[in-house]
């Protein structure tokens, strides 16, 4: 017992070692007494397993069990990598690798898709935000940690996985998916809508996001915009940098745009507008659903707090975390939860999500069946107005069906319409009554 005592006292005494060396921190000059004593039953546990176990036991093996053991206790985000697990993370981010298209978390104890990115095999094999993976490859995802279920899910470009989810309505889905290497543009669509409305969808934060968002900003500001749609709907984040750099371009310079606490001072950081500001004001919509997190949540929650967008859809998801990697000295690493995001108002974004000011559910069929009737009634006005008049109107009034299906683009457009005529009322109003006076 005494050995396997002075092993984990030792693996503990070089771990905090490691950690506090790359954090900057001193290691304590006396150990605290009651973990030492939790530790203690740890090596009674060992030398039974080690002393009457039936096998005999690879000690390396059992000490790696108790570490992931203990991290999994943590939160879904947190793992400890063995070295050939660590080693494989560095080669995925550091290189290209096929995969789905798809942002995952665990959920309820489930493996949950955040959202599926479009484009990607995931979106055009049919996942959905919130479906439940339950099997890869025949195998139960039961008591998988997320960075098994990643690795599992990635692989060659043009193999195929076979994965099982259950669907929020209780059904149970099989999917043959071909994995490709995941190649997703940051800025999907940028285009004027009906009454000089601007609309940018932003798939993902990437490096050049800010550049990008910056361009089709000042693309549609030159072409006469006189308001804007921001689309974060199923984007799942990306680079925290590049998500503050779309916030800066409405936020007010010095102001907050978000902050990450966590327990060490030098784990708290707040990022302030930076005066990227050169944009005039203008009514802002962000349509947000279950599949927003992340980047997605920081734009929208800055937005929101500094009153310069009305948010409009579902409730997004809630993955307001960060995750630090922690190199250990036998090569392995640990993937720790080590700070949270909050909002300019210093609400939590992580677990609890942004709450749209109109709530708007996709999945509600009265809304739809409207806005199909709605799509019926323009297209035959369309229909008759050409009959009588084969003018070269094409463009100004062509109707994009998918438009008028989207309910919550929908309502984004009637409330920026109201907007504008209630503006052009009180102006009107204005000016009668200081014309009556002079």
């Amino acid at each position: 017992m005494k050995k396997i005592f002075v092993l984990i006292t030792s693996i503990l005494f070089v771990a905090t070692l490691s950690y506090s060396a790359l954090d900057g921190e001193k290691v304590p000059s006396q150990p605290d007494n009651d973990i030492y004593k939790q530790m203690e039953q740890l090596a009674v546990v060992f030398a039974i397993v080690e002393k009457d176990y039936v096998d005999d036991v690879d000690q390396k093996k059992l000490v790696y069990g108790a570490m992931k053991g203990i991290i999994a206790e943590l939160d879904p985000h947190s793992q400890f990598m063995e070295p050939e697990m660590y080693k494989e993370m560095k080669v995925e981010t550091e290189g290209e690798f096929g995969g789905l298209g798809i942002e995952i978390t665990i959920r309820d104890s489930l493996l949950t898709v955040i959202s599926p990115m479009e484009g990607t095999p995931a979106e055009r094999a049919g996942l959905k935000t919130g479906d439940k993976i339950i099997k890869i490859d025949g195998e139960s995802t039961k008591d998988m940690t997320l960075m098994e279920a990643v690795n599992k899910l990635r692989g060659k470009p043009g193999t195929k996985v076979h994965i099982v989810v259950l669907r929020s309505n209780q059904k149970v889905l099989d999917f043959d998916i071909v994995r490709a290497v995941i190649k997703v543009e940051s800025i999907k669509d940028a285009k004027i809508l009906e009454d000089d409305i601007g609309y940018i969808r932003i798939v993902q934060f990437q490096e050049n996001t800010g550049r990008d968002f910056e361009k089709a900003l000042t693309d549609l500001e030159s072409r006469g915009m006189k308001s804007l749609i921001i689309d974060l709907r199923n984007n799942p984040g990306g680079l925290l940098q590049t998500a503050v750099e779309v916030a800066d371009r409405f936020v007010e310079n010095g102001k907050v745009i978000v902050s990450i606490q966590g327990k060490l001072p030098s784990q708290n950081v707040v990022f302030n507008a930076k005066g990227r500001t050169t944009h005039k004001e203008y009514p802002i919509v962000i349509l947000i659903n279950t599949g927003s997190a992340s980047g997605s949540e920081i734009v929208a929650g800055a937005l929101k707090d500094h009153k310069k967008a009305i948010l409009i859809g579902e409730k997004t998801f809630g993955k307001g975390s960060v995750q630090s990697v922690i190199p250990l000295n036998d090569g392995s690493a640990l993937r720790l939860t080590t700070a949270k995001y909050f909002t300019p108002s210093g609400v939590t974004i992580h677990g609890v999500g942004i709450t749209p000011d109109i709530e708007v559910d996709i999945s509600d069929e009265e809304e739809v069946k409207l806005a199909l009737k709605k799509y019926a009634e323009l297209e035959k006005t369309l229909k008759q107005g050409e009959q009588a008049d084969n003018a070269d109107n094409t463009e100004k009034n062509a109707i994009d069906e998918e438009e008028v299906k989207d309910v919550q683009l929908q309502r984004a457009m009637d409330l920026l319409k109201a907007m504008d005529i209630f503006n052009k009322t009180l102006s009107d109003a204005s000016f009668a009554k200081e014309k009556s006076v002079n």
